[in-house]
């Protein structure tokens, strides 16, 4: 297996995890009362277009192959690392209320 192709075959484990967690907090959401409901809909919501922009990106990078670059890689890595601290961040939100 090429280098690239490993590269993109963590990303997307590692975007599916992610995904996993949305999910769960898309369902925590819908059995939260009506006012806090509506704060956690939207988060849910910041979060899918976030993970939508990084299923984009690697989709990206699998049609250049590996003419993607660094370029590519790096805005791979900064966005699943800005989803994840986002989906942490929403947990810890969660938890305390």
């Amino acid at each position: 297996m090429d280098k690239e192709k490993a590269y993109q075959e963590k990303a997307e484990a590692e975007l599916k995890l992610l995904n996993t967690r949305v999910e769960e907090l898309k369902a925590k959401a819908q059995k939260a009362k009506a006012e806090a409901k509506i704060e956690y809909m939207e988060g849910v919501e910041a979060l899918e277009k976030k993970r939508d922009d990084v299923e984009a990106k690697i989709k990206e990078a699998k049609k250049a192959g590996e003419k993607a670059g660094q370029d590519l890689k790096e805005g791979i890595e900064a966005s699943l690392f800005d989803l994840k601290r986002a989906v942490d961040s929403a947990f810890t939100r969660f938890k305390q209320e």
